[in-house]
């Protein structure tokens, strides 16, 4: 098997709800996220690779579109934005379109970020 990925980015503004009083991440701020979308298979005999990078763009654009220069508290199931939230929920919407996801990696700052993958 062979795993190939794309990576896609967004800006958004969040807040964590959850995190303790004084916490600073409890005030409202933005990031450049950054997402990584893994796909692991067989190389195919005539086409050469995994799956067309284009095919995982374009599974992919929708999320960016609805996650790109938004308040991630306000979509459902983002009402607590962490990168490990986040990155699950870029995963449920991508397992039905991308044969083969892997994982799934958001990264919230150049040093900090999630891998999820799956279950």
């Amino acid at each position: 098997m062979t795993e190939v990925f794309k990576e896609f980015g967004f800006e958004s503004a969040h807040r964590l709800p959850n995190v303790p009083e004084g916490h600073k991440c409890a005030r409202l701020h933005g990031h450049s996220f950054r997402v990584v979308v893994h796909v692991t298979g067989p190389v195919g005999e005539v086409s050469g690779w995994v799956l067309d990078f284009a095919d995982i763009s374009a599974a992919c654009e929708p999320l960016r579109e609805e996650l790109d220069h938004r308040y991630l508290n306000e979509i459902a199931g983002l009402e607590n934005p962490t990168s490990e939230v986040i990155a699950r929920w870029i995963w449920e919407r991508l397992e039905q379109v991308l044969p083969g996801l892997s994982m799934v990696e958001v990264r919230e700052t150049c040093t900090s970020g999630c891998r999820y993958r799956g279950g």
